[in-house]
């Protein structure tokens, strides 16, 4: 079943919404490149709306009931957040979870080294990337570094028109012969992906004269001394804006819509639903990337332990009612999807392919092979959903990620599917998924907005 491309449903307030909603998602994605800067916006954006800490909540031994909103952050990389309705024991909740993180270099613990009067950065890259990706692109360095005075010094720079942007090198094509002999897993290697900070040497200095110089800048400007990078987490990121795409405008090019494409439309879908009968959760996590591991990652206890805080201020905590909330929950995993690219056609299966301009996705199981590592959808729960967004007339189609034995991938689907509730996958078509520029259509995020609406307010 091909549906019509929702472009051509539009009336002129219909763009004009598209547009409004592009710029403002435009304007996170350039502020939020990785996940402590997206939680940190999606917490300022909360308060503004009225949501609490749930932190204070408890220190301060309040109750919660209907109607209260609140918030839960995990170690400033992860957020939930939570407006709170009717039963919620009986009714269970209606989820949005998303990943904030997205592929990139990280910079390893002992980093800093000179060599031959070349200043570097050792990297070790994050997620799935082409490593040959990262060669000759102008990197912008985010993060923070802890100090062992218990401060913490947060870190961008490459952003600003005036700021210095970092690079890893490439050899030049004239040498490049026994290079372009290899696969491209190999052409170039992760130990190589070491960003160039610098190249002046320090006057006075014999020894990493050039080392000794990028270390005086950080000291007098950061407050940062070698040994710090013991307690950084600083991560490369591409350098530069997103920006509309096309002579038309009708796309977005930029670094992290995988999955913040979907995490910003969930957030504002929340933001828009403050009364509801139904509890509605937003889940933004951190590690999807490399396995949703970690104590930031869904896999950890961060979301049950949150929903016990929840319950026991709600005066009804219990193993079995916690239990009975999960199971009887359901969820939007907000995560994208492989749009269908004719340059590559021969790596997708067409009717069952995303497609730009078509909204909203469903992938029933995601996975390899013969769908191992999904979460498998049922029908009864695709139909109710099916009936909701043709209520609230929201565009959507379904997708699988390429033929089958071609490739695959996951999501934190399975994860939440584990305490029993309905879950399936629902995000984006993105084109060229982990490159360091993706593209979306702007059409499907305003669809995903309406749809992740229509859902908290009617499943």
């Amino acid at each position: 079943m091909i549906h019509d491309n929702v472009w051509t449903t539009y009336n002129s307030e219909d763009i004009r919404n598209v547009n409004s909603f592009s710029r403002d998602y435009i304007d996170f994605l350039n502020k939020g490149k990785t996940e402590r800067e997206c939680t940190d916006l999606f917490v300022e954006m909360a308060e503004k709306h009225g949501y609490r800490n749930l932190d204070e909540i408890i220190a301060n031994g309040e109750k919660l009931e209907k109607g209260d909103k609140i918030y839960a952050v995990n170690m400033g990389k992860a957020l939930m957040l939570l407006n709170i309705g009717e039963d919620i024991v009986k009714k269970g909740m209606n989820i949005l979870g998303a990943h904030l993180d997205s592929p990139r270099l990280d910079i390893k613990q002992n980093p800093l080294y000179e060599s031959d009067e070349l200043a570097y950065l050792n990297t070790h890259y994050y997620g799935g990337i082409k490593k040959y990706h990262y060669v000759t692109l102008p990197l912008a360095l985010h993060g923070v570094v802890a100090l062992k005075d218990g401060s913490t010094v947060k870190i961008s720079i490459g952003e600003k028109d005036d700021d210095p942007v970092f690079f890893v090198s490439d050899i030049l094509i004239h040498l490049a012969k026994a290079q372009m002999q290899k696969t491209a897993s190999e052409v170039v290697e992760a130990e190589n992906l070491d960003i160039l900070v610098g190249s002046a040497p320090l006057k006075g200095e014999e020894k990493d004269a050039v080392k000794a110089a990028v270390l005086k800048i950080l000291s007098e400007d950061y407050g940062i001394e070698e040994d710090d990078f013991l307690s950084a987490e600083l991560e490369a990121v591409p350098a530069g804006k997103a920006k509309e795409a096309g002579f038309d405008r009708s796309m977005i090019l930029g670094y992290g819509h995988d999955d913040r494409c979907c995490a910003y439309p969930s957030a504002i879908a929340m933001f828009d639903c403050p009364d509801v009968t139904t509890t509605a959760c937003g889940l933004f996590v951190d590690k999807e990337e490399i396995g949703s591991v970690g104590a930031t990652g869904m896999r950890s206890h961060f979301f049950e332990d949150t929903m016990r805080e929840v319950l026991d201020r709600m005066g009804i905590y219990s193993e079995i009612n916690l239990t009975r909330c999960l199971r009887r929950s359901r969820m939007l995993s907000s995560d994208v999807s492989a749009a269908y690219d004719p340059l590559y056609a021969e790596k997708f299966e067409k009717m069952n392919a995303a497609k730009f301009g078509h909204g909203l996705v469903f992938n029933k199981f995601t996975g390899s092979g013969g769908k191992s590592g999904s979460n498998d959808a049922n029908a009864e729960y695709i139909a109710q959903l099916r009936a909701i967004l043709e209520k609230h007339n929201v565009a959507f189609h379904t997708s699988e990620m390429g033929k089958v034995d071609v490739g695959g991938g996951g999501t934190i689907a399975y994860i939440l599917s584990l305490y029993g509730m309905q879950v399936i996958d629902c995000g984006l078509a993105v084109l060229s998924m982990h490159a360091p520029w993706e593209a979306i259509s702007k059409a499907d995020l305003y669809e995903a907005y309406k749809g992740y609406k229509a859902f908290l307010i009617e499943a």
